[in-house]
């Protein structure tokens, strides 16, 4: 019995060891305290300990190690792992890696996310929103937008121009607003709230594109002439990266330029010699400044040894003969200005390179750190805003609309798709603040901007969807009165673009973030082949090790969680949200787990399983995401009114994760998953989807006028102006809840149940009753009115839905 628990102990030392990520030191130490024990008891003899120090000093003497362990295991390494190219190499490194990468490790250090900033605009900031924000998206005629002018009104472009809507990421030195990218983003979901087109346009120019490129790689000279210029409007800017041949395979561009000698502007200058035939180009019709990515080569050596020099970055005005643009594709009934452009063997100087002629071939790197920026913002803020506007005209709809004598929204089929938009409306805010506020703070997050941008664009056309539904033939019946029809055209439009999203999913989140955010993957890869430092074989040891040690902890962690259930692991709060915190972590040893095994039963070949790169991103992502929504729920104080939409979108996250992580183990490389899933799910999935009580929580919010309501759609634009039909409606919500009791004391009066409809009438007889004032009177009616507009739809001439000639179109416009 002794001797039982004695071995007992050795394994209880070693597994709190390993869970707890003590040094190897630290380990042996303790091991041999162990063992100190064991022969005081007569359980340990001599020949234990020399087994023992057989193993324990050869790993603690370093220069053993080394040249003994580590040596072999680094040639091993070099043989099997595949030299990345060139692209491949830039994009891995470009960018930073924040909070995702705690989320990798196994043991997330959740007083670290808690303890970064909360999203606060300035007094600027926040004037801006109240002002020019609120003044153009009243200028904006959405059904004028998208079935009259197939554009918007020129007074409308002009305002964005002379109010710097172009600018929000322009330095005020240059005259620019330098708004956060916090900022940036609630500018954008107030206006995707009302219009894609009007967002689209405004976060082009604020996102990947000349502006942002100039800032970070231009030359003074260049940043001095087009900064100013571009702050004014009197730029208006596109970027072509993306041609028919290279979608999302962007690094095959088959557009190139030749270094050559020629004429330009009457001198002779060293300059290149663009071909290229770009599509998708958003802006490019009306552009007057075109950021270009091509491959420059250099055939001549006039500008070294190396012919071909890369992917280049290079700023063309259109004006220059040879520049062709100005035809526009028409993406989806979506009337944002988009279209090709074109040039054959087009002359310019190299001073046009962004940068100047040094940063010749360094096109790529500016690409990607900048795009995981701008990818980041734009489409991740304009999804948000769409879902939120939607999430609260979908509840006030769902309230004023009845069938079989109640309003729909008290129906339960209808709860549970409302539940998912009021769910997810609160997580993609949380997730567009928080990753905002890692872009305030100096990071370049491609791993973050890869998953917020597939996520979230991804959850928008789902709640379209569901929003549609609802909806019925409000939704289908396109028209003035009509707030969704659009945008349910144009979802598919934000899925495909800036990385299409099947290939997010597959390829980039989980093939740059097993890299980049693992704690040893990347320096074991630099290491293994550093042929120049003479420090390869020491920092291979230190990450080889390291590695080892950090792959036995997260098995040990996640069977001990996987038998506990995670109920003992830490929570920075013990309150409803606790058991969240709980599973994440194990969640999260179980991602770090899965991706040792997976690059050690695939190494190189995993990039090319794709769906196991997938199911292993998804559990990445959902782990941010649901960390997202429990930091807002965090800096908004913690408020208990909010808790359903928060358990909501966390045990939707949750859920999700662990479908992905069941599917993974169902199809885990060498029939590893029947094994893993013991360790893993020993006692089977914990975690369920949302239950039909929460549902029930989360429509009740999205119908009920109160503050958790307000700040699900905080931002937005409510104003009930002329053109602006969810407004409107939010009106008419709180018309008919207020003329609920007055409808009732008609009913009494008459001594019949009366249809809750035609309540003009039901004023009437009110009156004739003697039960109502002429204040509820004008109520009943007010509210008829508006119940009208939200439950019809539109219609027309037909000879209004006939399409125009571009004249007609202008004639309208001018008028």
């Amino acid at each position: 019995m002794t001797t039982l628990t004695w071995i007992i102990a050795m394994i209880a030392v070693l597994g709190a060891a390993t869970y707890m990520r003590v040094s190897l030191l630290t380990a042996t130490i303790a091991a041999a305290a162990v063992m100190f024990i064991g022969s005081v008891l007569d359980i340990v003899g001599g020949v234990t300990w020399i087994v023992f120090l057989a193993l324990a000093l050869p790993l603690n003497i370093k220069s053993f190690r080394q040249n003994f362990i580590s040596r072999p295991l680094l040639k091993v390494y070099q043989g099997i792992m595949p030299e990345m190219s060139s692209t491949e190499k830039e994009a891995i490194e470009a960018g930073t890696t924040w909070w995702e990468a705690d989320l990798f490790a196994g043991n997330p250090n959740w007083n670290k996310l808690h303890n970064y900033p909360k999203g606060r605009l300035t007094a600027e900031e926040q004037a801006f929103l109240n002002g020019p924000v609120e003044t153009v998206c009243k200028m904006v005629n959405q059904h004028q937008v998208s079935h009259e002018l197939a554009d918007l009104p020129q007074d409308v472009w002009q305002y964005l121009k002379d109010e710097g809507f172009f600018a929000m990421i322009i330095k005020k030195k240059y005259g620019g607003l330098e708004f956060s990218a916090y900022a940036q983003s609630r500018v954008l979901q107030k206006l995707a709230g009302l219009s894609s087109e009007l967002a689209s346009t405004v976060g082009v120019p604020n996102s990947l594109g000349p502006g942002e490129l100039l800032q970070h790689y231009g030359t003074p000279e260049q940043q001095d002439h087009y900064l100013p210029r571009l702050a004014k409007g009197l730029e208006v800017p596109c970027f072509a990266l993306t041609s028919p041949e290279a979608g999302s395979d962007a690094g095959a561009i088959p557009d190139f330029g030749i270094v050559c000698k020629g004429e330009f502007e009457g001198e002779d200058v060293l300059g290149m010699k663009l071909t290229w035939n770009k599509r998708y180009i958003t802006l490019a019709p009306v552009a007057t400044v075109l950021g270009l990515a091509f491959k420059l080569r250099d055939p001549d050596g006039l500008l070294g040894d190396t012919e071909d020099l890369g992917i280049t970055c290079a700023l063309i005005p259109t004006d220059i003969p040879g520049v062709e643009t100005g035809r526009r594709h028409f993406p989806l009934n979506c009337m944002f200005q988009n279209g090709p452009t074109r040039g054959n063997e087009v002359f310019v100087p190299l001073s046009f390179i962004i940068g100047g002629p040094e940063m010749a071939g360094q096109g790529w790197r500016m690409l990607v750190e900048c795009l995981s920026v701008g990818r980041g913002i734009t489409l991740p803020s304009n999804s948000a805003g769409g879902v939120k506007t939607a999430a609260l005209a979908t509840g006030a709809y769902a309230r004023i609309r009845r069938q079989f004598k109640l309003p729909i929204g008290k129906l339960e089929g209808i709860e549970e798709p409302m539940a998912r938009i009021g769910g997810n409306a609160y997580l993609m805010d949380a997730v567009s603040s928080l990753t905002t506020v890692g872009i305030g703070l100096g990071e370049k997050p491609s791993v973050i901007s890869a998953i917020v941008k597939y996520h979230l664009t991804d959850r928008m056309q789902k709640c379209v969807i569901d929003a549609m539904d609802i909806h019925g033939g409000k939704g289908v019946c396109l028209g003035p009165n009509n707030y969704l029809g659009r945008g349910y055209q144009a979802a598919p439009i934000a899925i495909t673009v800036e990385g299409a999203n099947i290939l997010t999913r597959s390829m980039i989140i989980y093939g740059q973030g097993a890299i980049r955010c693992h704690p040893y993957v990347l320096a074991e890869m630099e290491s293994a082949f550093d042929t120049t430092s003479g420090q390869g074989l020491s920092n291979f040891d230190n990450a080889i090790f390291g590695h080892i040690g950090f792959a036995m902890s997260n098995f040990v962690r996640s069977f001990w969680m996987g038998l506990t259930s995670s109920r003992l692991s830490k929570s920075p709060y013990s309150d409803k949200t606790k058991r969240y915190y709980q599973h994440m972590n194990r969640f999260s040893a179980n991602l770090a787990l899965l991706s040792d095994l997976a690059m050690a039963t695939l190494g190189g070949n995993l990039k090319r399983k794709e769906r196991i790169s997938a199911r292993l991103g998804d559990l990445l992502s959902e782990l941010y995401l649901a960390s997202a929504t429990l930091k807002r729920y965090e800096d908004e104080g913690r408020l208990t009114e909010d808790l359903p939409l928060v358990q909501w979108a966390v045990e939707d996250s949750l859920y999700k994760l662990q479908s992905s992580l069941d599917d993974l183990l169902d199809n885990f490389p060498m029939g590893l998953g029947i094994a893993l899933r013991a360790v893993i799910f020993p006692f089977g999935r914990p975690l369920k989807r949302p239950s039909d009580v929460l549902d029930h929580k989360v429509s009740k919010i999205m119908q009920t006028p109160c503050a958790s309501r307000d700040r699900l759609g905080q931002g937005q634009f409510w104003t009930p102006s002329e053109h602006n039909v969810v407004g409107i409606q939010e009106q008419t919500l709180l018309d008919i809840l207020a003329s609920e009791p007055v409808y009732d004391k008609v009913c009494k009066a008459a001594g019949k149940r009366l249809p809750f409809m035609w309540l003009d009438k039901v004023a009437a007889e009110g009156k004739a009753l003697g039960v109502l004032s002429d204040a509820e009177v004008a109520l009943l009616e007010r509210a008829e009115v508006g119940r009208l507009k939200t439950i019809n739809v539109d219609d027309f001439d037909p000879e209004e839905l006939e399409a125009k000639t571009a004249a007609v179109a202008n004639q309208i416009q001018a008028a």
